[in-house]
């Protein structure tokens, strides 16, 4: 049995089988299989180097065709290279003998080939190098694309072990398919981890070195609740999670009697509790739930499942079927957050080095006007079917604000002019995401009609800790007091003014924190769909007097562990049931 920490990014408990979701761009670790999967190791591998050959001729042909013979020559040295059975038969050889993957053979080999040909020294020799490494990428790339598509033909249901998943990968599980995720790197808000909670399947991120150990068919246990991973458990171990997952199964049957309740607490306090989707089907499942609405509609997640940026009409479809399917309680559209997404990192000539401190969110709207401009359109004739908000990402100055707000005029009287239906009050308003604006609060106010607080930033910000780094997970916590002080800072200018102000970050979707951002004036949270039912629960367990009491509490630490242990016991005492029966901090 072996244990890894990671972090704990999407709630609840999978216990299954291994399939371990590898990618060719990645290092491939030297993975075993049984004496039965030799011969189909050996037989992808022929497929995978007959596939190769394959497309290398297409791009021969193609060659010869716009380049000139002496391109083609080029392709036709690789396939050369991928018939010499000099290569080729000591990755079958080593398949049979070690009982390895056919991706780990191939890896080897060329490998081997690569330093063979950069120790000769000769320039002609050393150029051969990049040769090797683009001919392994090729046929790793068919050997990874065959185990990707065979994720949608498992025979049960399994738990995905990866070095690392993009977006668009994860928002390609099914929740019926892969019980639970568990990856080396990625943090607590990253989009994998949005996509997992989105889908309601436990996940850990920022494991380590799980994808190189794991092997297909083992058993796992990914606990999403306490960021455990449990390799191979034993009997007693898979006893105790199962008993553990029983009481908490008990407890989630007891919150459907939530979804028809009003989110008011014991004294009376009407809180709104709202919904995050990336999809416009997520809409039904915050009505279902009992949610108020929309708080946070993550638009970028349109450009997953397209292999181009979508068009005005694509765009138009998915916000109008969110707006129907709220029946007339509101949608808060949050317009693109692209930039420091690896979407739009590898379509540049040159990726940032730092692309969260670069061109992303709002900026890279406003270098993209055009783009820019057919999103907004779609928006607002979206909003012709129902109640919308408008929200601007990363705002950091009042001269993005204004310019922002330009571009929407002139789409408002593009559409005005066309005789288009929209909405010419729809609110406008931006993320508070960052310190600049958090410190600037009452003068963005004076511009806005709403403010929403963006934790999940703002806390990485404020903290100088990048939220998707693993090696410094621990140090990115929205119990810091400077994140507190700043959040409290928001909520007080933006009553001033008499705004709208909410919490969308993952932070309001987390159990411990409630009463906190009720007592400090919040009444407006928006959280993950699976997050609104425990949310209520607490909602509907507390009095404001007691809420504000804590959040006085906790202003006075000066340490984010004290205000942690705090907000935990204070959570514990109202619902136990969320933690299973037990302190949060307990060993399962």
């Amino acid at each position: 049995m072996e244990i890894y920490k990671g972090i704990p990014v999407s709630g609840g408990v999978a216990i299954g089988k291994v399939f371990v979701f590898d990618d060719a761009g990645l290092r491939v670790p030297r993975r075993t299989v049984p004496e039965s999967r030799v011969e189909f190791e050996k037989s992808r591998l022929d497929g995978a180097l007959a596939s190769s050959v394959g497309e290398l001729e297409r791009l021969r042909q193609r060659a010869e065709r716009e380049l000139g013979d002496e391109a083609a020559k080029i392709f036709a040295f690789h396939q050369g290279m991928l018939h010499d059975r000099s290569l080729t038969e000591p990755m079958r050889r080593r398949i049979e003998a070690e009982k390895v993957t056919a991706e780990y053979a191939v890896a080897v080999e060329f490998a081997r080939l690569a330093e063979t040909f950069a120790r000769l020294g000769d320039h002609s020799f050393a150029t051969k190098v990049d040769d090797v490494r683009d001919l392994e990428r090729h046929v790793l790339q068919a050997l990874t694309g065959e185990h990707k598509s065979a994720l949608s033909r498992l025979e049960e249901p399994a738990v995905v072990v990866a070095h690392e998943l993009t977006p668009s990968q994860a928002a390609a599980f099914h929740p019926g398919t892969v019980l639970g995720v568990a990856t080396d790197t990625g943090g607590r808000t990253s989009h994998t981890a949005i996509v997992a909670q989105a889908l309601g399947i436990p996940a850990v991120l920022g494991v380590g070195q799980l994808a190189e150990f794991a092997s297909d068919g083992e058993t796992v246990i990914v606990d999403g609740d306490r960021g455990v991973v449990v390799l191979n458990p034993d009997e007693e171990t898979l006893e105790s999670y199962r008993a553990y997952t029983l009481r908490m199964r008990a407890f989630s049957a007891t919150l459907g009697e939530m979804a028809s309740l009003p989110a008011v607490t014991t004294d009376g306090t009407e809180v709104c509790l709202l919904g995050n989707i990336e999809f416009a089907t997520e809409a039904s499942a915050v009505t279902k739930l009992g949610g108020a609405g929309v708080g946070l509609f993550r638009t970028e997640f349109l450009w997953l499942t397209m292999d181009h940026e979508p068009t005005e009409e694509e765009q138009y479809e998915a916000y109008a079927e969110t707006v129907n399917r709220l029946g007339g309680r509101p949608c808060t559209f949050r317009t693109f957050d692209l930039g420091a997404d690896k979407h739009t990192q590898s379509a540049r000539i040159e990726p940032e080095r730092n692309p969260f401190l670069g061109l992303r969110s709002i900026r890279y709207c406003l270098q993209n006007i055009p783009m820019f401009r057919r999103q907004l359109r779609a928006i607002m004739r979206a909003g012709a079917h129902g109640p919308i908000k408008v929200m601007f990402p990363l705002v950091t100055t009042l001269m993005e604000l204004r310019q922002a707000k330009m571009v929407l005029n002139d789409v408002m009287e593009d559409l005005a002019e066309e005789g288009v239906s929209f909405d010419r009050e729809t609110p406008v308003g931006i993320m508070v995401e960052s310190p600049s604006a958090a410190v600037m609060a009452s003068t963005f106010a004076r511009e806005c009609d709403f403010f929403s607080i963006g934790t999940n930033d703002l806390v990485q910000y404020v903290l100088a800790v990048d939220r998707t780094n693993e090696t410094v997970a621990s140090l990115y916590t929205p119990c810091h007091p400077a994140v507190l002080r700043l959040m409290k800072d928001v909520v007080r200018a933006a009553r001033r003014q008499g705004i709208e102000v909410s919490v969308c970050g993952e932070m309001a979707g987390e159990v411990e924190y409630t009463m906190l951002l009720l007592g400090m004036g919040l009444r407006n949270l928006s959280v993950s769909p699976a997050a609104i039912s425990r949310i209520k629960r607490v909602i509907r367990g507390v009095d404001m007097e007691a809420c504000e009491r804590l959040a006085r509490k906790v202003g006075s630490f000066d340490s984010e562990r004290q205000v942690a242990a705090c907000l935990r016991d204070a959570a514990w005492k109202i619902i136990p049931e969320a933690f299973g029966g037990r302190s949060a901090d307990d060993p399962a």
